[in-house]
């Protein structure tokens, strides 16, 4: 169950391509939920060996830096201009994609205590109410990313010229720390 992932870029993704750099996001997504899954069928037949407390720290660290930045870069860029712009229906669907967003952090917190326990080796299997926050966590991600890029993201790209793609990309490269 070797973890390490790298969190930043993606093969055929670059800041100069923002959306493909969020949809990139979302790939990364799906292998952290991927790993996180691994790890609770994992905890059931090993407990909190060092595998599990090497996975348990690469959901943490990936969920506690990207994908915070991730929501970020949404609320900061692809939400605002749809709130302002777009169709009702397409307002609608980024006003649940932010309440998402605050469920995802709420959500996060409760599995990251989970995560935390058993980076520690502290934690030899989850308890019920381990097992549901992890669950929980894991199933507001799905329907949420897809409406982001079936929905969202393509009506943004829309409303966004070329300009404003470039100026969005640089926005989250210099958030990030990348040159």
């Amino acid at each position: 169950m070797n973890a390490s992932r790298v969190l930043l870029e993606a093969p055929g993704a670059s800041f100069a391509q923002p959306f493909e750099m969020l949809e990139a996001c979302h790939e990364r997504v799906h292998r952290m939920l991927d790993l996180l899954a691994r790890l609770r069928e994992h905890l059931r037949t090993h407990g909190a060996d060092t595998q599990a407390q090497q996975a348990a720290r690469d959901v943490m660290r990936y969920f506690d830096q990207a994908a915070p930045q991730h929501h970020r870069d949404e609320e900061l860029h692809v939400f605002p201009p749809l709130l302002a712009q777009a169709a009702p229906e397409v307002q609608a669907v980024v006003r649940r994609l932010q309440q998402d967003h605050l469920a995802m952090e709420s959500g996060w917190q409760k599995a990251r205590r989970v995560l935390a326990v058993v980076a520690d080796g502290k934690l030899p299997q989850l308890a019920p109410h381990d097992e549901a926050a992890l669950a929980a966590f894991a199933a507001l991600h799905e329907s949420h990313i897809r409406a982001e890029e079936d929905i969202a993201y393509p009506h943004a790209r829309e409303l966004l010229d070329e300009s404003a793609r470039t100026a969005m990309g640089a926005e989250m490269a210099r958030r990030r720390g990348v040159k």
